[in-house]
């Protein structure tokens, strides 16, 4: 599946799942807001296996010497990091280290919102999303700002990890191109499933999966995220004034 495809069926994988994602401490505006950016953006870690791919390319010599490493560690595109189970716990596992300090928190929320904002296309005044520059911006203030609230902590972002994993596999396994049947890959022989359904990059994915996978996301944002109390911030700085 295409980039913007992957990171809207994260998104809206996050947002049906809030209810959910409470029981690991997903509770309140921040934490819900960061689930969703988190799952959608964790949707295209797979594809960290080609220096070439949008999450490669992400923020530039950074992401591509990552990107190359990893390739040849799970020996090619659609191999190692779409082993529905291996990958989950390998970026998982990793990920368990994030929550043991802020800054790592914040670096992994900005990988996050960095990857979501440029597969999905989001729009911002001039496409600084789409440049290295406008994307490290973008999404280090967006980790900085979802961080700093009181409500903040983040022992849950290794289950954002292994769970956009899945849902990008899930969704390769719909495509012609497949993936690989786990532990296969090791010998560089991958015997491959797939339901067959379409060719990556065709209409049905890019015209119709994406805008489906986008409006179930809004609408589970909509329902789950609990919404702030501006009325009552608002007469509460009332009174503070009077």
């Amino acid at each position: 599946m295409l980039g913007h495809s992957h990171a809207m069926s994260g998104m809206a994988v996050g947002a049906l799942t809030i209810p959910a994602a409470a029981q690991i401490g997903v509770t309140g505006t921040t934490q819900q807001v960061a689930w969703v950016c988190a799952m959608a953006g964790f949707a295209m870690l797979p594809d960290l296996d080609q220096r070439g791919a949008t999450i490669g390319r992400l923020w530039g010599p950074i992401t591509a010497v990552v990107a190359t490493g990893i390739g040849k560690v799970a020996k090619g595109h659609r191999n190692g990091t779409h082993d529905a189970v291996l990958a989950p716990l390998a970026f998982g596992g990793i990920a368990l280290l994030a929550p043991l300090h802020p800054w790592a928190s914040m670096a992994l929320l900005a990988f996050a919102i960095g990857i979501a904002a440029k597969a999905m296309h989001l729009f911002v005044p001039g496409g600084s999303e789409n440049t290295v520059l406008g994307n490290l911006a973008l999404s280090w203030g967006g980790a900085y700002f979802l961080t700093q609230q009181g409500d903040a902590t983040f022992g849950w972002l290794p289950f954002a990890v292994a769970g956009g994993v899945l849902v990008h596999i899930a969704g390769d396994a719909l495509t012609v191109g497949g993936c690989p049947v786990p532990l296969t890959w090791m010998d560089g022989h991958a015997k491959r499933y797939s339901l067959k359904l379409f060719k990556t990059g065709r209409p049905i994915e890019t015209h119709f999966l994406a805008w489906v996978f986008l409006a179930i996301g809004l609408y589970g944002v909509w329902l789950h995220v609990t919404m702030p109390d501006f009325e009552g911030a608002i007469r509460d700085a009332v009174e503070a004034i009077a």
